[in-house]
């Protein structure tokens, strides 16, 4: 065996040896080039080591180690450090050495956390192979020889350094396959899936555009006829149900078939990049684009025509990235693909702070307990506080006002449980408020557990300090970082308070967009990290007043107006408006007077709205402003939700936990399942609120978030840990979603029943709906065999505005009505009938007597 090493300076002689039991001697030979040449023959297998001294002392890297194996009449050696381990984003390297003629019987292959490949280069009767791992963890390197492994094969390197950043976005509507159905709310609905082979399981059940019922994440992998059996609460199925499809090669998930084209080998930082994937001709399936990296990547998409779109990319700098495209989880050809990201760095400068976290200590009932927050903004005289025990009762707490914003909130529980403690402005939830607060004996947190609220994660003003708290009571004992990246350096300040709050402030000399990163135990807190724009110095906007905006009272589909005095400040005026459920709609602008402008908007839906005014892209003092929308506000402080399938569940089978609305009032309740795999995911209406029923595809943890009123109910959100065995886990994290529009319950009160019924099925006929006499019967028939069940309304108004005093409604048999009425006035009659909520075909009917 050879090996080449770096030549000792000339009038010094350095000692070599080679301590084996055959007690070899190395040949030692210069290549005056600077480096010399050692050329030993072993005899037998095992571990070998050159040591090599210059003037008795040992030089750098010795002893040098290689593996010797025996093969065909002859041996094969194994050298390098990239056996041992490296770097993540460097390349590493190892040569093997092999009898001539033998080399091309070697065969390198290596497995690890991220997909590697390996480069190698034949030398005579040597290969040096290189690779470059993009993440660290421990990579398997498997050496073979004409087949089998080589002695010590496999070898495991591990690699080091920073985690490479991941960003991703899914694309699911090319999966979507639409029933012939409409349905105008999916609550109380399940479906399940009869494969061709005759294998039953969950479907996703999703409502689609124009009110049509659909199913999501739709893959076939087998062709045949499939059943699609959607069944409301009473297990019955409803109209149409089963629904078949025929699955042929042109609807199997093909990923082959899928054609990439854009920016596939090389991008520039801080630019928006665009690849465009088409996916006709491919079947159903889901398309996932992963980004992986030295640095984090700005993704999105839009969709170019049907099944064709082009997804947005901007990597935050230069390097090396690995884009991974997936159809249906299989790579599509050519991915991953290699990204050489050029253009200039952004110059973004990161900070970072931690604190270690203490383990609470457990409050006992009739215990005084205390919050002290930081609520920039706030008026004493505004401020309120509350806390709700586990059955629901409510009771005031103490608010003390002191310096620069800060509130400390006293209460005493009376039992143990979970509590709600809530903290609202003007009658509206500070932000991050509910909070949780366990009485009793703490459960086992984690970083899912870790609050954030204020108005420093929503918005900033350079060379100001920003605020925001911090509650991580519930999360345990661990280390919490906050960590601030972006255009300028910001100095954070960390303000230590009791039972588990801490307040963060930070100031950042440039305007532009920052990330604020906040972990526990290492791992990202929901939302984290948080996208925060830091406008420059207010100035002008200072100076800018809202008058006459009303923040309660405000119904659905009624105009709201205020304006807003530019006070001698001069630039461009925008406002919009952000809904409950998450909606943005710009709001109408027109001036009235020089520096005077009138502000509109129309609110769409019960709630709490937030209305954004900025001039010149800068909030104006106060902005965003609360307004509440409703006579019934939806008040997440009085959702509770329970249930086994928060903590634990298990493949394939229906999970189940209970959200309760009594007291809350009505609005949009939405769930989240965020996870290793899509899941089934219904709801039906119970006595107290709703019942979610879920069914996970695969093992793993999965983060269940409900939301209220687009604000997050105490407790929220929940980590399901789910067991057994199923399908492989997704390379992304999938998310299911479910919306449903509450009604308002009380306590105590029972479930509402709920009819499915299509009033453009309804058939009337019969001289009744064509005229009308004056005294006499009049008779029509309705035909309600294929419209479902729903409740019937008919009603008639006489000439004068009053019902019509004689009017009979009768079934005639299971599926029709006759309905008889005497008209006592001259003159026009309106007859009006509803099937549900909807007038049936030709309703209302004008009929003269």
């Amino acid at each position: 065996m050879a090996h080449n090493y770096m030549r000792q300076p000339s009038d010094q002689t350095p000692k070599y040896k080679m301590p084996t039991p055959e007690g070899l001697k190395p040949e030692i030979k210069d290549n005056s080039d600077g480096s010399i040449y050692v050329q030993y023959h072993p005899t037998i297998q095992g571990r070998h080591e050159v040591q090599m001294s210059f003037e008795g002392s040992g030089i750098d890297g010795s002893p040098f180690q290689c593996l010797v194996d025996s093969i065909d009449s002859g041996y094969v050696s194994i050298f390098g450090s990239g056996l041992v381990g490296g770097m993540s984003g460097e390349n590493e390297s190892f040569t093997v050495v092999a009898k001539h003629g033998t080399l091309n019987d070697i065969q390198v292959t290596i497995d690890g956390p991220a997909r590697t490949d390996v480069k190698r280069e034949n030398k005579g009767d040597r290969a040096e192979f290189s690779y470059m791992p993009m993440t660290p963890g421990a990579y398997s390197i498997n050496i073979k020889y004409k087949g089998k492994d080589i002695k010590g094969s496999p070898f495991q390197a591990k690699i080091s350094g920073e985690g490479r950043k991941r960003s991703q976005i899914s694309i699911s509507n090319c999966s979507d396959y639409a029933l012939n159905v409409l349905e105008p709310e999916i609550v109380d609905l399940t479906g399940s899936l009869k494969k061709p082979s005759g294998a039953i399981e969950p479907c996703i059940l999703k409502k689609l555009a124009e009110g049509r019922l659909g199913i999501a994440s739709f893959t076939p992998k087998e062709k045949g006829n499939y059943a699609v059996n959607v069944h409301t609460s009473s297990e019955k199925h409803i109209k149409g149900s089963p629904f078949n499809i025929a699955v042929g090669d042109k609807e199997m998930a093909h990923a082959s078939k899928v054609t990439v084209s854009g920016n596939l080998n090389s991008a520039n930082a801080n630019s928006e990049n665009h690849i465009v994937i088409d996916t006709n001709g491919s079947g159903y399936g889901g398309i996932s684009v992963v980004m992986e990296g030295p640095h984090r990547t700005e993704l999105d998409f839009k969709e170019l025509e049907n099944r064709k779109y082009q997804v947005y990319f901007s990597p935050h700098e230069p390097g090396i990235y690995i884009l991974n495209i997936r159809f249906a989880d299989e790579h599509v050809n050519g991915s991953p693909f290699l990204l050489n990201v050029g253009g200039e760095p952004s110059g973004r400068v990161r900070e970072t702070v931690t604190r270690e976290m203490e383990q609470a200590e457990p409050v006992m009932p009739k215990t005084k307990c205390e919050f002290l927050l930081k609520i920039p903004g706030t008026n004493p005289f505004d401020m309120e506080a509350s806390i709700t025990d586990p059955e629901g009762k409510t009771e005031l707490c103490e608010v003390m006002d002191e310096d620069d914003f800060h509130y400390r909130i006293n209460f005493t529980p009376q039992d143990k449980g979970n509590h709600i403690v809530s903290i609202k402005h003007k009658g509206m939830h500070i932000s991050g408020s509910p909070f949780q607060y366990t009485v009793g004996q703490l459960k086992t947190g984690g970083s899912h557990k870790v609050q954030v609220g204020g108005p420093g994660v929503e918005k900033g003003e350079c060379n100001l300090w920003n605020t925001f708290n911090i509650y991580s009571r519930e999360a345990g004992a661990g280390t919490l970082s906050v960590a601030i990246e972006g255009p300028g350096k910001a100095m954070i300040k960390i303000e230590e308070r009791p039972h588990g709050f801490l307040g963060v402030s930070y100031n950042v000399d440039k305007p532009g967009q920052y990330g604020i990163h906040l972990k526990f135990k290492d791992e990202h807190i929901p939302d984290s990290p948080f996208k925060v724009t830091i406008s420059p110095d207010g100035g002008v906007a200072r100076q800018v007043t809202v008058h006459a905006l009303k923040d309660r009272g405000l119904s659905i589909d009624k105009a709201a107006t205020f304006t807003v005095s530019f006070n001698g400040a001069a630039g461009q005026l925008h406002a919009f408006i952000r809904s409950p459920s998450g909606g943005h709609d710009d709001c109408f602008i027109q001036e009235m007077d020089t520096g005077v402008f009138g502000i509109r908007f129309i609110p769409k839906e019960n709630g709490v709205h937030y209305v954004d005014v900025k001039l010149n892209d800068m909030h104006v003092p106060d902005s965003p402003f609360a307004v509440m929308v409703g006579s019934v506000a939806a008040d997440p402080a009085m959702v509770h939700a329970h249930g086994d399938g928060l903590e634990t569940g298990n493949v394939n089978k229906l999970n189940k936990f209970v959200v309760r609305t009594a007291g809350a009032g009505s609005g949009f309740l939405a769930a989240f399942i965020d996870g290793p795999s899509k899941v089934a995911l219904s709801c039906k209406e119970v006595d107290e609120g709703y019942e979610f029923q879920y069914t996970p595809f695969c093992a793993g943890k999965y983060l269940i978030t409900l939301k209220y009123g687009n604000i997050g109910i105490a407790g929220s959100p929940y980590q399901a840990v789910i067991s057994g065995t199923g399908r492989k886990p997704s390379p992304i994290l999938e998310q299911s979603s479910m919306v449903v529009e509450t009604v308002e319950k009380k306590p105590g009160m029972k479930a509402s029943r709920r009819f499915r019924g299509d009033a453009s099925k309804v058939v009337a006929s019969g001289p009744g709906i064509k005229k009308a006499f004056l005294n006499r019967a009049q008779n029509l028939t309705l035909d309600v065999k294929e419209a479902g069940n729903a409740i019937l309304f008919v009603g008639m108004i006489t000439p004068n505005g009053t019902p019509e005093s004689e009017l009979v409604v009768k079934r005639a048999s299971n599926t029709s009505y006759t309905v008889t009425y005497t008209c006592k006035e001259a003159g026009e009659h309106l007859l009006q009938i509803k099937w549900g909520d909807d007038d049936i075909p030709g309703s209302p009917f004008c009929l003269h007597a």
